[in-house]
């Protein structure tokens, strides 16, 4: 299968509730994830990260759908063709 290069959005409005559960999904796909930006943006109460990642679309599919179905988590992607 194809692997495709893309980036994932990732906003956590409740980090401390869900933060345990979202770095072990990141850990267990840490192998499609080429890098990792985490900002925490407090005025908002929330944490923003981005991913880039390297993968099928199966794999990047697995990761998104994951952690999209975290509470308090939403997840956006953007994949080559």
């Amino acid at each position: 299968m194809e692997r495709r290069i893309g980036v994932i959005g990732i906003v956590v409005e409740n980090r401390k509730e869900v933060s345990d559960k979202l770095n072990k999904i990141l850990s267990d796909h840490g192998d499609i994830i080429v890098g990792r930006m985490g900002i925490p943006y407090k005025e908002r109460g929330l944490c923003v990260i981005s991913l880039i990642v390297d993968g099928t679309t199966d794999e990047i599919g697995a990761l998104t759908g994951k952690l999209g179905a975290l509470k308090s988590v939403k997840v956006k992607s953007a994949l080559t063709k």
